[in-house]
């Protein structure tokens, strides 16, 4: 859900969507989302405890760190440039890595319980993909109905999810 949020803010940011920019956030959704429980599954309990004390710290500051420049963006005048832009491949990876990191422990919980690895991540990765494609639309649509303002929304969207992120780790701890 956290990928499908920000597709959604990432559609909200591009004054045009093709099929082909939809696609190439979503792929680099679903295959983060699909490549690091197979990392976590592999990496086994030594290396996740280690990245478990930060991981939501890692995550919180990626989407806060963009959600803020989303929201600074949002109060600048229509004729000034935008400088994150979703399609960028450093955008798209923050944005993917930040997005998938606890996907590590649910690798982990993968090997514990004996589970098909291929078979999850590719329901994993495929059902991120197509989801993330029909939210980069969605959020279009927002902008598009909505005007420049939803880039504020899309903003304190990604500083939602850290925050939730951050917030669900440190109860847990």
């Amino acid at each position: 859900m956290d990928a499908v949020a920000v597709s959604i803010s990432s559609g909200m940011r591009l004054a045009v969507i093709r099929f082909r920019d939809a696609a190439k956030i979503a792929l680099f959704f679903g295959v983060f989302q699909a490549v690091m429980p197979v990392i976590g599954w592999y990496a086994g309990s030594h290396i996740v405890r280690y990245i478990s004390y930060y991981d939501h710290w890692i995550a919180f500051g990626l989407l806060a760190f963009v959600g803020f420049k989303m929201i600074w963006e949002s109060f600048r005048a229509d004729g000034q440039n935008n400088t994150l832009n979703p399609l960028d491949f450093k955008v798209l990876l923050l944005l993917a890595v930040a997005t998938s990191i606890d996907a590590l422990a649910v690798g982990l919980g993968f090997a514990f319980l004996n589970v098909n690895i291929l078979t999850a991540v590719s329901i994993i990765g495929i059902i991120t993909f197509v989801l993330s494609l029909t939210a980069v639309y969605v959020g279009k649509f927002c902008s598009c109905r909505f005007g420049k303002r939803v880039e504020l929304v899309g903003g304190l969207i990604l500083i939602g999810i850290g925050l939730k992120i951050l917030i669900q780790h440190l109860l847990a701890q």
